[in-house]
């Protein structure tokens, strides 16, 4: 690929574009309105595979069983959002993270990434957008490195460069995979979760007024959102981050009307949960900027329609 066109898949698609989306869906309620905002956006997104990832924490027992999880997490939202036809092309991916950055972990979802991969090209890529620990997605650079040349990777992960640490759970769950993604010279667009995407938040007033009874899907979000926040916060204000939709909306960023971003040197996540800076690495984009009414009020639109 040339450096031109590298730097071109670097920006905004213009245009309708095909799309992977990796996700740890059963963890938490963000992954959710982030697929339905996938569904919603037609105009920009054509979905091409739904990839369930591991994750390991109070809401599963093990990697695996956090994967098979959002699997059925990812199936129960499709039939919500009245897309039952996109069950056949969701894939169970992972049930372990990388033992080492040179080993993949086999699964339905890495064998999809590369198989998809294959039929597109520089000039026409196929956006992978990942929202969970990027097992699947290093797995599949493991596998065939050439895929590289074909894609564009979007992923919700790691924190903001100027944060204290990059122990962010989507990274520190596979930090082998993290620099699997970050080494591997694929265009690579990077939304960090503290400092930047965590200004992506909404209340409680908020999914009450616009959301709840508003249609069996927008009122299974706002209700599962509601009930999670007050699990931890019951008779305090609170606000809920749903920062996984900002993964998606990469790809309708026209204008950068949502958010704002620069490219830079791409920096190398270590495992003692920090940046090791790369004056000589490709270039990466790093989003650096959220703007969070311009964003709700489309997702919010999008719920309604």
């Amino acid at each position: 690929m040339t450096q031109a066109q590298f730097l071109k898949n670097l920006e905004v698609p213009s245009g309708k574009v095909d799309v992977i989306l990796d996700t740890d869906a059963y963890n938490e309620i963000d992954d959710q309105f982030a697929i339905a905002y996938m569904l919603r956006s037609e105009d920009k997104i054509n979905v091409k595979a739904i990839c369930a990832a591991p994750f390991f924490n109070g809401m599963s027992d093990s990697p695996a069983d956090g994967m098979e999880k959002s699997y059925n997490e990812i199936l129960r939202i499709l039939e919500f959002a009245g897309h039952p036809e996109l069950c056949k092309c969701t894939y169970r991916g992972s049930t372990g993270y990388l033992a080492d950055e040179k080993t993949a972990q086999e699964s339905d979802a890495a064998n999809k990434i590369v198989e998809l991969s294959k039929q597109y090209s520089p000039e026409n890529p196929l956006y992978v957008v990942a929202i969970g620990a990027i097992t699947n997605v290093a797995s599949a650079l493991i596998i065939d490195p050439s895929i590289k040349e074909n894609i564009v990777i979007v992923w919700l992960g790691g924190h903001a460069t100027s944060w204290t640490n990059t122990k962010e759970f989507n990274m520190y769950q596979d930090v082998a995979a993290a620099r699997v993604v970050f080494g591997c010279g694929a265009p690579l667009v990077q939304l960090p979760c503290m400092g930047v995407v965590s200004e992506f938040r909404i209340s409680r007033p908020e999914l009450e007024y616009w959301l709840v009874d508003k249609n069996p899907l927008a009122d299974y979000l706002a209700r599962n959102t509601i009930k999670a926040a007050e699990s931890y916060a019951a008779g305090t204000p609170w606000t809920r981050v749903i920062w996984d939709v900002t993964a998606l909306a990469w790809l309708t960023n026209d204008n950068n009307r949502f958010m704002n971003s620069s490219i830079e040197h791409a920096p190398m996540p270590e495992y003692d949960h920090r940046y090791a800076a790369r004056s000589d690495s490709h270039f990466y984009r790093y989003v650096r900027e959220i703007k969070r009414d311009a964003l709700m009020h489309d997702l919010i639109k999008k719920l309604l329609k």
